[in-house]
């Protein structure tokens, strides 16, 4: 049984495997507790099917033909938690002001159930009350018709499908704005950044064929069984074909040491499991530069560059060959935490293979360096010819269901990476050019005043954002909050000064019935395929609309009228949309709605750099060439700690699912702090003891989280890790990525106050 938040913690370490029984018993926990077990259970035979939905928790690839359970327990948890029976009805608010709503948990708040009115906020009560959607509309719509553009963010979760995605940017750009940022500029902006300087485009290169075909995989900062654990079946069976993968990794996650597959009976009856790594090497937070250097210095040296595809496909190579070959190992050891022997082992295992993956999180993209550490993997694949031939190429492995997507059909604030020249040919508007806010920006704006609207279209922007306390206090000044919906989160309880709206929507799962019939959307995942997701559960209340019937609902009240837009028959059928999509995209789109019905497992969208095409400024793959060895941005010093962040085993990014990091041994708590056993007895604590970290990064505001319990864990040493987001409110606007913005959240400069 899970314990929950108000039990008496428990640090008991786990000895399982990642998947196996463990993971059937979190399952049996979670789906009768949200009261809709048969329901939830039919709809998991449907979940990541062809038929389908699409799971609304990660991006991770889906198989065709699918397997017969083709979800995951984070994936089951998160149809659970959506299809939930409880409900917060107008009668909740009676109940609760927001005053009070604001001491209760992540997890309280979201448990409490699906949303079920359109509501105010009534300042006088402090409480939501009803409204019409009619009034919501023209609320809003006056509201920001009173504004400046530019003064207005709409910023997007990550899990709206493309469909309402195309929409809601169409719509910003029409008002005059591109302040669109999303959850991709908290964390895999770095990506973007990083892939589209590197090989000239954006995203990464591999599809789950080629798992098939590798021979090594070189995998960073990503924990596969808590952030996508269906690619545990691709590691496996990589494994079991005798290919090395390769971690790199401050902790050891369970899910990268052993899996046990829930769908194999042998393996579940015999309790037998996969080991997953081949080498294990716990790098320190911020030094996976040193790392990947350490193994480009030895490639070099020893003779294994290939030479015929650096000369034919890649730039700046002699450079960078000079600095690996200038790099001493005693920089690359101390940076990184590992010996020079461990790297080299990981080296030669990499020389010897004929086709490498590289696979990663944000464990490479939120820090300072975090595009440095993008491009030096980039590097890594180049010297060895490891773009652009099967099994091997770059893999990032995204978070939110469609925040792929998303950018792809123009939630972004980069006039580059939008359509803005054929928006502006289909729909007859000189749509805006100058750069729009990215999410620090847009926190900056916030917290500054210059930002006095916010419309977010899903999310917990507030929870989910860097410099908490002074981004709540900004919020509060805001003359208009806007917030769409399906469950209660902590960005819905912070009141703007003008006024606020919490707009219910439907769910993915849930049958979205419009004028011409049941419809259907699609989404992107991390390996750029497009699927269909089709949902078919009762909605949650007869007051909830699509997320396009929102999105057109806003539009119509905000926008004169278009005689290139019927927003009215787009929400009556999407397909319309999706060939305003193909208009709008055709590169990766055209006969968007054919492709969906020829091709059951979903179509990929293309990749140049796949095809050793680089749209480059030289017309050839980018060697980076880097400046320093330390991706934290900051130096060492006695008493100053690296934090990382993460998730744990019952999480999805702000989503709290319960009180069970099963793989950690950490139950009924999430207020910890993990220190290596060392640090402990130097810091003079205890496992146990109860500490308070303060944020060290040297500015004259406090960021302090207190009521942290010590608990001893393997972690390199000067490093520690807490949970996210309960440790956000340490990590400064200004900690961030230096191209990209992301928050640097895996490397922030703490100390430790007993």
């Amino acid at each position: 049984m899970t314990k929950q938040h108000d039990d008496r913690p428990d640090f008991t370490p786990y000895d399982g495997p990642a998947g196996g029984w463990g993971s059937m018993r979190s399952l049996a926990d979670i789906v009768p507790r949200e009261k809709n077990v048969a329901v939830t259970t039919a709809e998991l035979v449907r979940q990541n099917k062809p038929d389908g939905f699409m799971c609304v928790s990660c991006a991770w690839s889906k198989p065709y033909p699918p397997n017969p359970a083709e979800f995951c327990e984070n994936g089951a948890k998160a149809t659970a938690w959506e299809i939930t029976s409880q409900r917060v009805t107008p009668d909740f608010f009676r109940a609760h002001t927001l005053s009070e709503l604001r001491s209760w948990s992540d997890y309280r708040l979201e448990e409490a159930g699906r949303l079920t009115h359109p509501m105010r906020y009534d300042r006088a009560t402090d409480r939501y009350v009803v409204a019409p959607w009619e009034e919501a509309f023209a609320a809003i719509g006056a509201r920001l018709k009173s504004l400046a553009p530019r003064s207005v963010v709409f910023y997007a979760s990550g899990r709206a499908s493309l469909e309402t995605s195309y929409m809601y940017q169409l719509m910003a750009r029409l008002y005059g704005n591109q302040n669109l940022p999303d959850s991709s500029n908290m964390c895999h902006e770095s990506t973007s950044v990083g892939l589209k300087a590197a090989i000239g485009v954006p995203v990464g290169t591999t599809t789950l064929e080629d798992f098939d075909h590798t021979d090594c995989i070189l995998h960073f900062g990503q924990n596969v069984a808590t952030n996508s654990p269906r690619m545990l079946h691709q590691l496996r069976a990589v494994h079991k074909r005798g290919a090395q993968i390769i971690v790199f990794n401050p902790l050891r996650e369970r899910g990268l040491e052993r899996f046990t597959d829930p769908q194999n009976p042998i393996e579940m009856a015999t309790r037998s499991e996969t080991p997953i790594a081949t080498q294990y090497h716990q790098v320190k937070a911020g030094g996976d530069l040193a790392a990947m250097m350490g193994i480009a210095k030895w490639v070099i040296e020893n003779g294994h560059v290939d030479h015929d595809f650096v000369a034919a496909h890649t730039h700046d190579y002699a450079a960078f060959e000079a600095r690996a070959r200038a790099t001493g190992w005693d920089e690359i050891e101390r940076e990184s935490g590992l010996t020079r022997a461990a790297l080299e082992q990981a080296a030669e295992a990499y020389a010897r293979s004929k086709a490498t993956m590289a696979i990663y999180g944000m464990g490479l993209t939120q820090h300072v360096k975090g595009v440095d550490n993008v491009r030096m993997l980039v590097n890594l694949l180049l010297l060895r010819g490891n773009i652009g031939k099967p099994g091997a190429g770059v893999c990032p492995v995204r978070g939110h269901s469609n925040v792929q997507g998303q950018r792809t059909v123009g939630i972004t604030e980069k006039t580059e990476l939008a359509p803005v020249e054929k928006l502006k040919e289909l729909y007859g508007f000189d749509p805006p050019t100058e750069k729009g806010l990215d999410t620090v920006e847009a926190c900056a704006g916030v917290i500054d005043g210059t930002v006095k609207a916010f419309v977010s279209l899903g999310g917990n922007f507030v929870r989910a954002a860097p410099e908490t306390e002074l981004l709540e206090e900004g919020w509060a000044n805001l003359d208009l909050s806007v917030q769409i919906a399906t469950k209660l989160n902590r960005s819905h309880l912070i009141p703007a000064a003008g006024e606020t709206w919490l707009l219910p929507c439907l769910g993915r799962i849930e049958r979205d019935l419009q004028a011409s019939g049941p419809q259907r959307v699609t989404m992107e995942d991390s390996t750029s395929v497009i699927h269909p997701s089709l949902g078919k559960v009762d909605p949650a209340s007869p007051h909830l609309l699509s997320e396009p019937a929102i999105v057109a609902g806003i539009a119509k009240a905000l926008l004169p009228p278009n005689p290139a837009i019927d927003w009215d028959a787009w929400v009556g059928d999407y397909a319309l949309v999706r060939d305003e999509i193909a208009k709008a995209i055709p590169h990766f789109f055209a006969r968007f709605n054919e492709r969906l019905r020829e091709e059951k497992g979903g179509f990929w969208k293309g990749n140049k750099a796949a095809e050793r095409v680089f749209e480059t400024e030289s017309g050839k793959a980018e060697f980076l060439v880097p400046e320093v060895l330390n991706a934290t941005g900051f130096t060492d010093s006695d008493g100053r700690y690296r934090l990382l962040t993460l998730r744990s085993n019952d999480q999805f990014n702000t989503t709290i699912y319960g009180y069970s990091d099963r793989f950690r041994g950490i139950n009924g708590t999430r207020q910890v702090v993990l220190m290596n056993r060392d640090d402990i007895a130097r810091a003079g604590l205890t496992a146990g003891a109860k500490v308070t970290l303060a944020s060290d990064a040297g500015d004259n505001h406090e960021r302090r989280v207190g009521d942290l319990i010590v608990v001893e864990y393997d972690v390199p040493p000067g490093c520690i890790a807490a949970y996210y987001p309960e440790c956000n409110p340490l990590i400064a606007l200004a900690h961030h990525a230096e191209e990209s913005h992301v928050p640097a959240a895996k490397s922030v400069p703490v100390r430790i106050v007993a």
